[in-house]
Formats: C-alpha cells, sequence, structure tokens
C-alpha cells in the first residue's frame, strides 16, 4: 500500500505493539466472555473487538482517544485507526 493512501495515524506506526495476553483485561475483570482482541498501539493494552458483547477496545478509543488498533488474532496483520476510519495491513 502506498503511504499517500495511509492517515498520518497509521503512518506513525514504526513497530507494532503485540500482546502476549490473549485475554481482554475487562472481561477478565467482569467474568465476561469476548470474540476477538485488538491491542492499541499507543499504550498496548489488549482489549476485544466490537463483535463482542462489550466492545472494550472502543470504548477504550473513546475514554483516551488512541488512535490505532492492530488485531490481536493470530495470522491477522491488519491497523484500524478510528478517527479516520483507515485500514491497513502490515
Amino acid at each position: 500500500m502506498a503511504d499517500q493512501e495511509l492517515c498520518a495515524h497509521l503512518l506513525a506506526i514504526k513497530t507494532v505493539k503485540l500482546s502476549d495476553d490473549h485475554v481482554c483485561e475487562e472481561c477478565i475483570k467482569h467474568n465476561q466472555d469476548w470474540v476477538h482482541l485488538r491491542t492499541c498501539q499507543t499504550c498496548g493494552i489488549t482489549l476485544c473487538c466490537d463483535d463482542s458483547p462489550h466492545k472494550h477496545m472502543t470504548q477504550h478509543y473513546h475514554a483516551t482517544h488512541h488512535p490505532v488498533i492492530a488485531s490481536a488474532e493470530e495470522g491477522e496483520r491488519w491497523l484500524w485507526c478510528y478517527p479516520d476510519e483507515a485500514f491497513a495491513e502490515y
């Protein structure tokens, strides 16, 4: 993908942060289930996706305005920018 197609938030990612934890930290605290996991590229927290009942990563974005997440699912190599609604594979 050419750089001009990427938003400034995605261009700012030089190294993708991935978590060794394969759990949603908020779901664990509240004994809840999740579907897929995402890792915040600003702070490194791993939380559940919007297909999960509680959508903890989107809640994290609204609370912190950390713009970019990466899939924390094995075999998936992509980033999503919330404010620009931009997607990129890496």
